[in-house]
């Protein structure tokens, strides 16, 4: 699941910064710690669904936009097993 929580963190940086969004300012209109939304978008911690949506609503976003390929985060060993 770390995959995950990079994969959906450089999502998220992505859509912050092409909203030219500052991280500060994200924090502050989604209700998050500064340094906790740091952690969010390097991928140091798995969010809720309630923050993805908050996250997401604050970006003027979907958040299926947020979310990453399912490719991008199943590790390369589970892949090797899948049949």
């Amino acid at each position: 699941m770390e995959q995950l929580a990079k994969a959906l963190g450089a999502r998220i940086r992505t859509q912050r910064k092409a909203q030219r969004i500052s991280q500060d300012a994200l924090a502050l209109i989604c209700n998050i710690d500064r340094s906790y939304m740091g952690r969010i978008e390097r991928g140091e911690v798995s969010i809720t669904v309630e923050k993805l949506y908050r996250i997401a609503f604050s970006l003027d976003c979907d958040p299926a936009l947020l979310l990453p390929p399912l490719a991008d985060c199943i590790p390369a060993a589970d892949k090797a097993g899948q049949h």
